[in-house]
């Protein structure tokens, strides 16, 4: 497929292959963007305690901050498969740039609970157009048999973000206050604008197949099923992650301080769990893909008793990092198989369904904490979730494997 290498997330690079001299600077920029985006949208769940304490609302309902962004992360990626098609791409990314800089801004600005929401939902919009454009620009950047090393330069952003950018802008709003996070991703954005437009060269749209055309392509069943399996496959991931500041401290009885530094450790994992993972994917994809939403789940149930024991939830969590990575990958190649002919729009729909897990997880656990469950609610619900991805995985190769002997047995017939 020809845009398969677009959008795989966090890919190793092929051996002897890198990015041309000239292109170095825009990828470090684009990266940077990446890293931005990533960092934004998780460094809220650490810091969810003190959001809550300071407009007064219920930690569930500070919990939706997370799930606020994961919707606009939904609305904003097909927003890339539709402002792609009719503006130069440098000109796209300087708009969501300045828009996700604004919408920082308005974050730390905030004078009440639901300002800050609005400006959680307009950075995700920005952000999910962001991300698959930069990886559009960065394929363009360098020559056709190395946009592999280009988009995983583009990619690392994202990792990045996870081991420093999360953990940094937790700490910093522990020490500073919350809004401390909003200001650090704002500077940052605002240095993005200028290595965009300085550094960033236009890029010719390149013609495919029509917008129509893509959408046929999901009529398939199987193309549903596979962009369900992402869904709840990932979805243990943020419901995790929403509520690990309480987890930590009232269960598990870490101190605050300790926070940031598993969320360094988490990050870590998920460094080693993605190149892994397309290691893997690329000589078995089926097999790596039933692996992973596996684990995810396997890591999760464990971690309800981990929890209790200091060692073992670190131990625990550096592994829900790992095989939490490990979903990315051959989910996106196998969304990208399933609906073969439309990789512009399934490469947004899997994003969308990314952050659809995303939002559908830490809803789900913050209504049980309103119902009065105990903070390791979330952990039963992530084990559920995960489980329920990996029977769809399943499902859709079952659906696929049908297909296909149908097709076959009526050729044979002619």
């Amino acid at each position: 497929m020809t845009n398969d290498l677009a959008t795989a997330p966090l890919r190793t690079r092929a051996p002897g292959t890198r990015p041309r001299r000239a292109g170095i600077a825009s990828l470090s920029a684009l990266a940077l963007g990446a890293f931005a985006v990533g960092t934004t949208e998780v460094v809220i769940a650490g810091l969810l305690p003190e959001v809550a304490t300071d407009f007064g609302v219920s930690l569930p309902t500070a919990g939706l901050l997370v799930s606020g962004y994961a919707v606009g992360m939904v609305v904003g990626a097909p927003l890339l498969t539709v402002l792609g098609a009719r503006l130069p791409r440098k000109h796209l990314l300087l708009w969501l740039v300045a828009l996700f800089t604004a919408a920082g801004l308005l974050s730390a600005l905030a004078p009440g609970y639901e300002v800050l929401l609005a400006g959680r939902v307009l950075s995700a919009l920005a952000g999910g157009a962001y991300v698959g454009t930069a990886a559009v620009v960065a394929a363009g950047l360098v020559a056709p048999e190395r946009r592999a090393s280009a988009i995983a330069t583009v990619f690392m952003g994202l990792s990045l973000a996870n081991v420093l950018g999360v953990p940094g802008g937790t700490a910093l709003g522990q020490a500073l206050g919350w809004r401390a996070a909003f200001w650090g991703v704002t500077a940052i954005g605002a240095v993005l604008l200028a290595a965009i437009a300085a550094l960033v060269p236009p890029i010719p749209r390149e013609r495919g197949v029509g917008f129509r055309q893509e959408l046929a392509v999901f009529r398939r069943g199987r193309v549903w099923l596979a962009l369900a399996a992402t869904a709840f496959g990932w979805a243990p991931y943020l419901t995790v992650l929403t509520y690990i500041t309480p987890l930590l401290t009232e269960v598990t009885g870490f101190d605050d301080r300790t926070v940031p530094l598993m969320l360094v450790l988490i990050g870590i994992g998920m460094v080693v769990g993605t190149p892994l993972a397309g290691r893997l994917a690329d000589r078995a994809l089926l097999p790596t893909l039933y692996g992973a939403l596996a684990g995810i789940t396997v890591v999760s149930a464990f971690l309800i008793l981990a929890v209790q024991s200091k060692p073992a939830a670190i131990v625990g969590f550096l592994l829900f990092g790992l095989v939490g990575a490990a979903v990315i990958p051959p989910s996106q190649t196998r969304v990208l198989e399933a609906a073969r002919g439309a990789d512009n729009l399934a490469s947004a729909a899997n994003v969308s369904a990314f952050n659809i897990g995303n939002a559908g997880g830490p809803l789900l656990a913050g209504a049980a904490l309103s119902a009065g469950r105990g903070y390791t609610s979330s952990l039963w619900i992530a084990a559920a979730l995960g489980a329920t991805g990996l029977t769809l995985a399943l499902a859709t190769t079952a659906l696929h494997r049908r297909t296909h002997r149908h097709r076959t047995s009526a050729a044979t017939r002619r």
